[in-house]
């Protein structure tokens, strides 16, 4: 019921910035939180970012101080601004959407972003 679409993705050298936008069409209930997971082959996919729908973030150790998510509710879209992108940050990231009530959660097509050093 609900799409995500997204966009953003790239190459990028150690140091640089990339943002990354997804937009979610469809049934968006109001009780929802939009974020990124990333995944490497050979790992476990991991949460990235987390917004809800009345702004309270969460992040992971890893990229705090350097990425910050947003979202635009009249478009139902979220951002991730990534900033000083390190090699470990390379991955396959995935654009997420729970609804909590009714609970539900949906994935985007994943968008790559590879950092060199």
């Amino acid at each position: 019921q609900v799409q995500l679409v997204e966009s953003g993705g790239g190459l990028v050298q150690a140091g640089g910035s990339l943002r990354l936008s997804c937009a979610a069409s469809g049934s968006i209930f109001r009780l929802n939180v939009m974020g990124w997971h990333r995944q490497v082959p050979g790992k476990q996919r991991e949460l990235v970012a987390a917004i809800t729908n009345f702004g309270v973030t969460n992040y992971a150790d890893s990229v705090k101080g350097r990425f910050t998510i947003s979202r635009d509710n009249s478009k139902n879209t979220v951002y991730l601004q990534m900033n000083s992108l390190k090699p470990e940050d390379t991955a396959a990231y995935y654009c997420t959407y729970r609804s909590l009530s009714p609970p539900g959660d949906y994935w985007g097509q994943g968008t790559q972003v590879t950092v060199s050093s």
